[in-house]
C-alpha cells in the first residue's frame, strides 16, 4: 500500500510539472474507483481555491459538445486554460463512454492549455459518475481555471449536474417548448442560465418566451437565470455565454453563496464516497463462501429474501466491528 500511495504522489508531482500523461493516468485512476481513487483522494485538497466549474446539460441533440468547444475557444481567447469533462452514457458491456464526446472537440486538442476527457457515467442515476467530483478536485489541483463538466440529459434525474458545479447552464433548441414544459421542475432545479443555442431556427421566439414564463411562474428567488442565445456552430452568442458563466460565479461569490455550494459539494461527496465504499464491501461479503448458504436458503424455499438480505448486512456489520 505504502508503495502504491508513493506512485501516486509521483504522478501528482509528475502532473503538476506539466506531464500530460502522468494527468492522464491520474484521471484514469479517479474513474476507476475504489482501492486506488481513495488512495488519490486522500493526496488532493478539497478546496477548490480560483478554479471555476461550469456545468453544461441538455437534452441529446442540443448541440453541447459545439457549445462547449466554441466555449474553450473563447476562454482561451482571454489566456484562460480550460479542461473539459465530458460524461458520457456508458456502454452495459464495457462500462466505456459510448458518444466520445472528444471527436467533436477536436480544433482545441493541440492546446497545451486544453485538456478534453471523456467519462462514462457507469449507470450512476444523476448521469454523472462518482469519480467525476474526484477529478474535478484533481484538475483544480492542477491548476486547471476553468473545468466544463458536459452530460446528457435534463429532468429529475439529472440535478446531479448542479451539486457539482459552480455554475450550470441547460441549454435546449427552438421549438422545444413541449419539452421544456414536460421537464419544468427538473429545469428550474438545475438552470443557473439557459442557453437557446441553434438560434437561427424557427420558434426562437416561442422558446423564448417559454422560458421567460417559466422563470417567472418559478417565483424564483435571487439572481434570476439569465437567457444567451448562441449558434455554436459559428461561435455566435459564446461570448455573451461565457460572460453569463462569469457573471453568475461573481455573483455568488459577492452573496457568499460559492463557499456554500462547495460546501454541499464536499458533504455530498462524503456520502457518496461512503456509499460507494459500503457497496463495494456487501459485494465482497456476498461472494464469502460461508455466506452463499443465504442464497441457497432462499433456492430451497427455508428463508424468504428479506431475511437472507438481513443475514448479509449483519455478516458486513461483522466485518466492520471486527476491523475495529
Amino acid at each position: 500500500m505504502v508503495e502504491r500511495c508513493h506512485d501516486i504522489q509521483d504522478l501528482l508531482a509528475e502532473a503538476q510539472a506539466g506531464n500530460r500523461h502522468a494527468t492522464a493516468r491520474l484521471l484514469s485512476i479517479a474513474e476507476a474507483g475504489g482501492a486506488d481513487a481513495r488512495r488519490l483522494s486522500r493526496q488532493l485538497p478539497v478546496d477548490l481555491g480560483d478554479t471555476r466549474v461550469a456545468g453544461i446539460t441538455g437534452a441529446p441533440g442540443a448541440g453541447k459538445s459545439t457549445l462547449t468547444n466554441a466555449c474553450i475557444a473563447e476562454f482561451r481567447s482571454r489566456s484562460l486554460s480550460v479542461a473539459v469533462l465530458a460524461v458520457d452514457p456508458s456502454s452495459p458491456l464495457s462500462g466505456g463512454a459510448i458518444l466520445g464526446d472528444r471527436l467533436r472537440m477536436t480544433s482545441n486538442v493541440r492546446d497545451e492549455r486544453v485538456l478534453i476527457r471523456s467519462m462514462a457515467n457507469r449507470g450512476a442515476m444523476g448521469g454523472l459518475a462518482l469519480s467525476v467530483p474526484l477529478a474535478v478536485r484533481l484538475l483544480a489541483c492542477l491548476g486547471w481555471q476553468w473545468i466544463l463538466v458536459e452530460t446528457v440529459g435534463v429532468g429529475q434525474s439529472e440535478c446531479d449536474i448542479l451539486g457539482i458545479s459552480d455554475t450550470c447552464a441547460v441549454v435546449v433548441n427552438p421549438g422545444w417548448g413541449d419539452t421544456i414544459q414536460a421537464n419544468k421542475a427538473g429545469l428550474m432545479e438545475i438552470a443557473d442560465l439557459f442557453v437557446i443555442n441553434k438560434a437561427d431556427r424557427p420558434g426562437l421566439a416561442d422558446t423564448k418566451r417559454d422560458l421567460q414564463n417559466l422563470i417567472e411562474d418559478s417565483r424564483y428567488e435571487g439572481r434570476r437565470p439569465d437567457i444567451v442565445e448562441t449558434i455554436a456552430t459559428d461561435a455566435h452568442g459564446i461570448d455573451m455565454f461565457c460572460d453569463s458563466l462569469v457573471a453568475h460565479i461573481q455573483h455568488l461569490e459577492s452573496k457568499g453563496l460559492l463557499a456554500a455550494r462547495r460546501r454541499n459539494r464536499l458533504a455530498d461527496e462524503i456520502v457518496k464516497t461512503a456509499r460507494e465504499t459500503l457497496i463495494a464491501q456487501l459485494e465482497d461479503v456476498a461472494k464469502q463462501e460461508e455466506n452463499k448458504r443465504l442464497f441457497a436458503s432462499v433456492g430451497n424455499g427455508t428463508a424468504d429474501i428479506s431475511t437472507a438480505s438481513d443475514g448479509l448486512i449483519s455478516a458486513l456489520l461483522s466485518r466492520y466491528s471486527n476491523a475495529w
